[in-house]
């Protein structure tokens, strides 16, 4: 095998990979939507989960970005561990169609023929105004490239009849009886471990089983080695995660590990099963002894191609009926193996929904984003509250409490704000649709609202400690004033949050609520603006104190005029015309 023909290998695979990621994505892009919502469906029922993730993996052609994704969902909240254990298995299942895709349209179809003519069509499509269509475009170059880069995989591996040391060397490997079982096993895990993508490794395993180069016993060893290098990805991906992505990460590797054991206990009698399934198709049994594909075009060929495939399949779908029914054991052995941190009940005001890490996707991390808004405006809430008290509090040492808190607060939305922006951008710097793309523009400018909202917080416990300093009081009439104040501003905070879960659900259709939350504070605004400036033209109320009663009041309409811009910027993204 010469230099050049090596590096042809690699450049293939490549192509491969990056034909199947451009697939990934597109469909991801085409679907965005769909998918937020079959998610947002999800229920306790794990058959309802193990569907999901069928569906789900199905449709993006990646258990691998189907776990990450889910393992990302647990740590924002989305899903509980039950529903994630519930969509891992189903993933699994999902996987074995791509399995069938290569071995069909890859083996035996040859699809490779249509690819360039079919890019052609891709181009038309990409370069389409519509963004829909330019998704389905990168959708079908990806479907292409996949297949090209299978196609001269097959082409740069060697035949084994022209170089009978290497035949010799691969015999060796398969002469150790269960040894050998294990040996390539190991292999396929290993492959998996490199490569990041059980697909991949998969079309490797049916390309070297369909020349030759392994015998067919070997090659269903090699895919339960894949089960378990698949489960790497996931665990990467939690390793950053809170504690629930990393007990959702085990349950991956838990399942398919107890999956390979039975199946190594039972591996002659499952491969006679896969044998006998095959010979009902007429063809070949291909778990006879010693199996070894002479001629990839031959019926042989096809038994092998179809055999692997379904070994793949039957692993996973008997795997996921035996386990799930014991979704609760597996909850409590990672729940076991996993321990919550000590300190875990102490982590006051960090990132809820988002973690450091890869992103799931780039079209659902947006999910996690706008949990962690939620979180944030709420934050936000309470820091209002504090201003409340803060405002009656004539007691200095417990004023000076809320204004430490008020100023905390502030801090705290300066560090929210970066720390989701920062998130945003690795989102924005990904391939996301228009849609996608307009929803991470308003979510930066809500952010910046909701920081604003925490500064205000701070100025008005400047306001009170300049009116503190100068030895200043509020009476019981102005102090009940501001009350009335804060309680409007409050009732406009409920509302952006209702419109904000509502934005979520994608069940927002108008912002009527917020604009006559904005009214009720502008309204209230001017007749306490009017009634002080009345008070102080007949002598009534003390200069100075009034206008820290003012600023106050003026503080409080600023915050209004942020949270109604919220609610904007939510009709802009969120709400479909």
């Amino acid at each position: 095998m010469g230099v050049l023909q090596i590096f042809t290998l690699l450049g293939a695979l490549g192509m491969f990979l990056y034909g199947m990621n451009l697939m990934s994505s597109g469909l991801q892009k085409a679907s965005g939507d769909k998918l937020r919502g079959f998610l947002s469906a999800m229920t306790s029922s794990p058959f309802k989960g193990v569907l999901t993730g069928v569906g789900i993996t199905s449709v993006i052609q990646s258990s691998s970005a189907t776990t990450v994704m889910v393992v990302s969902f647990v740590n924002a909240g989305l899903l509980t561990l039950t529903q994630a254990i519930g969509v891992i298995m189903g993933a699994n299942i999902g996987t074995t169609v791509t399995a069938w895709l290569v071995s069909w349209l890859g083996f035996k179809a040859d699809i490779s023929i249509l690819a360039i003519p079919l890019m052609a069509l891709g181009f038309l499509f990409s370069n389409s105004k519509k963004n829909q269509r330019q998704n389905v475009g990168e959708l079908i170059v990806g479907f292409c490239l996949l297949f090209l880069g299978l196609s001269f995989m097959k082409e740069s591996v060697p035949d084994l009849n022209e170089t009978p040391q290497v035949l010799d060397f691969v015999k060796t490997w398969s002469s150790y009886g269960f040894g050998s079982v294990l040996l390539f096993l190991v292999f396929g895990t290993l492959l998996t471990l490199v490569l990041q993508s059980s697909s991949a490794t998969m079309a490797i395993t049916l390309i070297m089983l369909s020349m030759g180069w392994i015998p067919f016993n070997m090659a269903c060893a090699m895919v339960l080695g894949e089960n378990i290098g698949t489960t790497i990805t996931a665990n990467i991906a939690a390793a950053v995660g809170n504690t629930q992505a990393k007990r959702a990460a085990m349950s991956h590797t838990i399942f398919n590990v107890f999956g390979v054991v039975w199946a190594l206990i039972l591996f002659k009698p499952f491969l006679a099963l896969v044998g006998v399934i095959i010979s009902l198709f007429g063809l070949p049994n291909p778990a006879t002894d010693g199996f070894i594909v002479s001629s990839s075009t031959s019926d042989e060929g096809t038994a092998a191609l179809y055999g692997l495939s379904m070994l793949h399949t039957l692993f996973n779908t008997i795997n996921t009926f035996i386990l799930v029914w014991f979704v609760k054991s597996i909850e409590k052995a990672v729940v076991w193996i996993i321990k919550a941190p000590k300190n875990q009940e102490s982590e006051t005001f960090r990132l809820k929904y988002i973690s450091a890490g890869p992103l799931a996707t780039h079209e659902l991390a947006t999910e996690q984003a706008f949990n962690e808004i939620i979180h944030f405006a709420q934050i936000s809430r309470t820091g209002l509250g504090y201003a409340a008290m803060a405002i009656k509090e004539s007691n200095s040492t417990k004023f000076e409490e809320y204004r430490e808190k008020l100023v905390k607060y502030e801090e705290i939305s300066d560090k929210i704000d970066c720390e989701i922006a920062a998130f945003l951008n690795s989102v924005s710097a990904g391939d996301i649709s228009e849609t996608t793309s307009i929803r991470v523009k308003a979510m930066f400018k809500i952010i910046g609202e909701l920081e604003s909202l925490g500064d205000s917080g701070e100025a008005i416990s400047r306001i009170l400690t300049r009116k503190n300093i100068h030895r200043k009081d509020f009476d019981a009439d102005t102090i009940k004033r501001l009350e009335d104040m804060t309680s409007v501003v409050d009732n406009a905070y409920k509302v952006m949050l209702e419109n904000l879960e509502m934005a979520h659900k994608g069940t927002l259709r108008d912002i009527s609520n917020a604009y006559n939350a904005e009214d009720r504070i502008n309204n209230l605004r001017n007749i306490l603006r009017d009634a002080e400036i009345e008070c102080i033209e007949n002598g009534q109320k003390n200069y100075q104190t009034s206008v820290y009663y003012m600023d106050i009041v003026s503080e409080l309409e600023r915050m209004g005029d942020f949270i109604i811009n919220i609610s904007q910027d939510l009709e802009r993204a969120f709400i479909h015309r």
